[in-house]
């Protein structure tokens, strides 16, 4: 796993009211309305953060250690993840006849490095839980221009019930000052667009792709990815800015594996729908993390479209009634959704546990963080 140190700790943070196209110095120089004003991205620590989302080939190996049995005691696995149940967006297969820690298998080989779609907040923090409590065997630092990245190296462990969350609490936050983390929304929203050089509005990028001018809806969006039909690789990375997004009038970036064939690709789901509804609400696919090559001020790759990724900042409900519900907030755009969900103030929220995302929503990622000096340890 590579991460990328973003730095300038105390850096100013900016406000926003929630999906709109502007941000503020702060909540006094905002309108006033009934979405509110949020204050976001400052952060008072250096940290790191995943260069790239979790891969899919990352998450087998993760269920693969954590349920060697193939019982799913945690449920970390749903049949719509198949593809022999999901064509187009199925990525992990199971299998209970496989021997021990091999019940969990890439559902095509090219979905390896495509991001885990299927993921909730409980998913990404026994993922973190198994980093924490497992060993890491080495750790390198390098350099490219003005980015630092640091990759580690990973034994991880079956143990996900307890470290840097507990998941006894609904309500757990992060229970150490050093480890392995999910970001909170500030880590997330600083290493997408504060820029430490003071470009921007108010030193913030509007898309975590480019600078982008605030107030002129999508005019200055990135460009959308155009993809491999069958392996989701990106083929105009030459294009730059680039985020995989669905762009207001144009096509979504779209694959589906060579060996699935096109009529299955095009109708069969889980969900019952018929053929002309899934293929209207149905359109974007993951693309291979890291191809748009398009980087944030910090030097991560994909945090504009893709798959929106999952924070462990609690947020309330938006009902304002929780029903016993934990509610985190996520960020990122989806290849599915249009330019706006990529803003800073694209703030959106889901229960921690919606079982009916896990079933209908291919498009749910995990970015992991790292905060403290985190490396090898002795025998």
């Amino acid at each position: 796993m590579t991460t990328t140190r973003v730095g300038a700790p105390g850096n100013p943070p900016v406000s926003v009211v929630p999906f709109t196209d502007a941000v503020y110095a702060d909540c006094s120089a905002a309108p006033e309305t009934a979405r509110g004003c949020l204050t976001v991205g400052g952060v008072d620590y250096p940290y790191e953060i995943g260069k790239l989302e979790v891969t899919v080939a990352q998450w087998v190996a993760f269920l693969n250690t954590a349920d060697p049995d193939g019982h799913d005691p945690f449920d970390l696995y749903d049949e719509s993840e198949s593809g022999a149940t999901w064509p187009k967006y199925g990525q992990v297969e199971f299998s209970q006849d496989a021997r021990r820690g091999r019940h969990y298998a890439i559902a095509r080989p090219e979905w390896a490095d495509k991001p885990y779609g299927f993921a909730d907040f409980l998913d990404a923090a026994r993922l973190v839980n198994s980093l924490v409590n497992g060993r890491v065997l080495a750790k390198a630092t390098r350099t490219e221009g003005a980015f630092t990245y640091v990759t580690y190296k990973v034994r991880l462990s079956p143990r996900t019930e307890r470290g840097m969350y507990d998941l006894d609490r609904p309500d757990t936050t992060r229970t150490e000052h050093t480890g392995f983390v999910v970001p909170s929304q500030n880590e997330w929203i600083k290493a997408a667009y504060y820029d430490p050089n003071g470009g921007g509005t108010n030193s913030y990028w509007k898309y975590p792709t480019n600078p982008g001018v605030f107030g002129d809806g999508d005019a200055t969006a990135p460009s959308p990815t155009v993809l491999n039909p069958t392996t989701g690789d990106v083929t105009n990375a030459s294009t730059q800015p680039l985020a995989s997004y669905h762009p207001s009038g144009g096509a979504a970036p779209t694959w589906c594996p060579a060996q699935v064939p096109p009529a299955d690709c095009d109708t069969v789901n889980p969900l019952g729908l018929d053929p002309a509804t899934y293929s209207d609400l149905y359109q974007g696919s993951l693309s291979t993390v890291g191809r748009a090559r398009t980087t944030s001020p910090w030097g991560t790759r994909d945090q504009g479209g893709n798959a929106v990724e999952w924070t462990d900042t609690i947020t309330p409900p938006p009902t304002g009634q929780d029903f016993g519900r934990v509610w985190r907030r996520l960020h990122g755009g989806v290849s599915n959704s249009a330019p706006y969900q990529m803003w800073p103030s694209a703030v959106g929220l889901q229960p921690q546990d919606n079982f009916f995302y896990r079933h209908t929503y291919p498009w749910l990622g995990i970015r992991i963080g790292v905060v403290g000096d985190v490396g090898p340890k002795g025998p």
